[in-house]
């Protein structure tokens, strides 16, 4: 969270337009700001994304890479997560100012992508203890203007469904070797689902209202917020994860109104972002070129 400073009066402001459900840039407190996403931005990166949420700017880039599955779970690939703080972002970002912030957030997503609603790691194993898929994310944070965790969650989302696995095939070779052959076609690739994939949402209880996508200077005026992570299954939204940021406490029926507002808001996120996707793609998409020549 990026640190502004405010008077008293601009805090008692804030506080007031919340209790009247007119906040300062004219939002209720159900309200998103405004969000411009693309796709398909790093060339050399198997997938990216970069979403303007406002202020709050961040690029996502997934890279790809056959490793061995975990002993534990032969059957599963692997998904990694970085974050990085730009220095630009705030100048609290300067050397290793952002690195309590980046480790904040990894843990979020490592903990929201390890529920088994939110994304099955089967899909990313070729052989059973032998070989698998692994999906290196990597989040640049350009620009901090409130709500971060919404913002990564989003931006990695849009990312992935970007992402292209080149297509795979086994050979058994002698003395019962198996032998990956990777399609070198940049058009015979395999695409993640991202249905389940989870979303992150900030509830930020200001006063003894909640809201969601809280401005820089909101944020500074909550003493406490929970992110809610959403998985959808079926068209329903199922809660996978929840942590509290912030040094203030809540009550029982504080918390299940904010879990509740959390679960509406990631059903409403994830159908306008799977809808975002799929018109980019079918506008401005890369298609199959037709083959010219007599060698097809």
């Amino acid at each position: 969270m990026a640190y502004v400073a405010l008077s008293e009066a601009e805090k008692t402001f804030i506080l007031h337009g919340v209790e009247e459900d007119f906040r300062c840039d004219g939002r209720s407190r159900r309200d998103y700001r405004p969000m411009e996403l693309e796709t398909g931005l790093v060339s050399n990166a198997s997938g990216s994304a970069r979403l303007r949420l406002a202020n709050t700017d961040i690029l996502v880039g997934v890279k790809t890479e056959i490793d061995v599955p975990n002993p534990l779970t032969p059957e599963f690939g692997k998904l990694e997560f970085f974050v990085d703080c730009s220095a630009n972002a705030t100048p609290e970002f300067e050397g290793r100012g952002g690195s309590n912030l980046a480790q904040e957030l990894i843990l979020s997503l490592q903990n929201a992508y390890e529920s088994p609603l939110a994304f099955d790691y089967r899909t990313l194993c070729l052989i059973p203890g032998q070989q698998c898929w692994k999906l290196y994310i990597d989040i640049l944070i350009l620009e901090c203007g409130g709500n971060l965790h919404d913002a990564v969650s989003l931006a990695a989302k849009a990312a992935l469904y970007n992402t292209k696995l080149p297509r795979v095939t086994a050979t058994l070779l002698d003395a019962g070797i198996t032998d990956l052959i990777i399609s070198d076609n940049p058009y015979d690739c395999t695409r993640i689902g991202i249905d389940a994939l989870p979303l992150l949402v900030t509830v930020c209880k200001i006063g003894d209202y909640c809201l969601v996508d809280p401005t820089a200077e909101e944020e500074v005026c909550s003493t406490v917020s929970m992110v809610v992570s959403v998985s959808m299954r079926q068209d329903t939204p199922y809660l996978s994860g929840t942590h509290m940021t912030g040094g203030g406490s809540m009550h029982r029926d504080t918390m299940l109104n904010c879990i509740q507002l959390g679960l509406s808001m990631g059903e409403q996120l994830n159908k306008l972002l799977l809808k975002m996707l799929q018109s980019e793609e079918t506008r401005v998409g890369p298609k199959r070129p037709k083959t010219v020549g007599f060698l097809k």
